[in-house]
């Protein structure tokens, strides 16, 4: 069973992290589900993935190859066809504890700013931490990402 990281954003944008956790997934080897909550911003996630300064091989779901993609974008209730070993949520997108039991991560990324996502992902930490998944939780106050204890 896999663990899920809880990322507490205060000081940058989910499109700064994303690009790195991406990276080190693809590097472990592992293919990647990008989930979130509303098309649009997935849309818009998908151009930014593109326009960064490295290249992230990816698609948005339904489309033809799907199954082939590295890291696959979805929407909260789409299947990720493309057999992801981690998950990233967004924007309150849930992970279900049963989940993580296939997953190698699972990432929760969550705005520090927004006090309806700061309570959405305390009780998602309750939630998985009670169906017997190991959660950390990492924060970039300091300015660099650290895990807290």
């Amino acid at each position: 069973m896999g663990n899920v990281l809880f990322y507490h954003l205060t000081r940058s944008p989910a499109e700064h992290l994303l690009p790195v956790l991406i990276g080190k997934s693809l590097a472990a080897g592992w293919r990647v589900e990008l989930r979130g909550t509303d098309p649009d911003r997935m849309d818009w996630l998908d151009r930014q993935l593109w326009q960064g300064d490295g290249f992230l091989p990816h698609g948005l779901a339904g489309g033809p190859h799907d199954v082939r993609q590295p890291v696959l974008l979805t929407v909260a209730g789409q299947a990720a066809a493309n057999d992801p070993a981690c998950l990233m949520a967004l924007d309150g997108a849930e992970i279900a504890g049963d989940e993580c039991g296939g997953l190698e991560r699972a990432c929760v990324i969550f705005d520090g700013g927004d006090g309806a996502a700061v309570a959405h992902a305390r009780d998602q930490w309750k939630a998985l931490t009670g169906a017997g998944v190991t959660a950390e939780y990492w924060s970039e106050e300091s300015g660099r990402w650290e895990r807290k204890r």
